[in-house]
């Protein structure tokens, strides 16, 4: 969720490293993070893998997934709330992955990406559908979108400045490079085409930032940053970010699939990393995955991140 705040005049948070671990699977990522108007404070959704589970061979274990939720009053500190009650399941054993949550006139709205079964290969249809909520809690099936192909994948979306909404997302078909659609109304789509696909990624978050739009994209070797005026011509950054392993508790791998949380002039990047990547033996300690978070810098035009750096948060909603 790519929501601007601005900063109040309490002492802000020191975000602890881990920044947030899953109680039940120990498997979380893919992070989006929302306001929650009823209860006041921040919702966390992600994908839960299944990092602890025995016995699951090939990819099963990022399989069978449902999307976990937790819970922030500044932004820095997490805890545990529950699985969101989604109410598309059209299989027995399916597959719930990386949302994308926003607000818009009092409804809350989530791309989630479905896939119909539990696999141990990547080679299976995926599917963008669209779900309503009122609670943040329990989600109404609204309908499955129509994209470029039959493999899409990590919805972003945002409010165009003229009017309507974009989304960007992964066609996993087209060597994995990012398309767009656009929408007047959130509910119906028309696909536009390929945005970027100079080297395939996936995991797009588009946010506007020191005036520009930036485009965030996980390539498996850090994460890539595009900017631009328009959200339609991306210049391309020269350097990745989060490549390199930290030397904070549990940050000593390369970044993934992250949200960007605008906090008036400062940003925030949540992103998951595998701690144990370079385990020598597939399992728990390799599967596993958890949540940091670190802030953004704008350094001749182009944005860096100390993921080193202590991160200060006290975030708090536009009013």
């Amino acid at each position: 969720m790519l929501l601007a705040c601005k900063t109040t005049h309490t002492t802000m948070a020191i975000a602890p490293k881990p920044l947030y671990r899953d109680s039940v699977y120990d498997g979380a990522a893919d992070p989006v993070i929302v306001w929650h108007k009823q209860q006041q404070t921040w919702y966390m959704f992600y994908t839960n893998r299944r990092a602890n589970q025995p016995q699951l061979d090939g990819v099963t274990w990022v399989h069978g997934t449902r999307i976990g939720i937790a819970s922030s009053k500044d932004g820095a500190n997490w805890k545990y709330v529950d699985t969101a009650d989604i109410q598309y399941r059209p299989v027995a054993d399916y597959t719930h992955w990386a949302p994308e949550v926003m607000e818009h006139n009092g409804l809350y709205h989530m791309y989630l990406t479905y896939v119909p079964g539990v696999f141990a290969d990547w080679k299976h249809p995926r599917d963008i559908v669209h779900l309503t909520s009122t609670d943040l809690r329990h989600w109404k099936f609204e309908s499955v979108l129509k994209l470029a192909s039959e493999r899409v994948i990590d919805a972003c979306v945002i409010a165009l400045p003229g009017g309507g909404w974009r989304m960007w997302y992964n066609n996993e078909l087209d060597k994995k490079s990012i398309y767009y659609a656009d929408s007047d109304d959130l509910y119906h789509w028309t696909d536009k085409g390929k945005a970027v696909g100079d080297r395939g990624g996936e995991g797009p978050k588009v946010f506007y930032w020191k005036e520009y739009y930036w485009m965030l994209v996980d390539n498996w070797a850090g994460m890539s940053l595009y900017r631009s005026k328009d959200l339609t011509q991306w210049e391309k950054q020269p350097e990745r970010i989060l490549e390199q392993p930290g030397t904070g508790a549990e940050d000593g791998a390369i970044g993934g699939h992250a949200d960007v949380l605008v906090n008036g002039d400062r940003a925030y990047v949540y992103y998951f990393i595998h701690p144990g990547k370079n385990h020598p033996t597939d399992g728990y300690e390799k599967r596993r995955s958890l949540i940091q978070v670190a802030e953004l810098t704008l350094t001749n035009g182009w944005i860096t991140c100390d993921r080193n750096a202590p991160v200060k948060i006290q975030l708090s909603v536009s009013k």
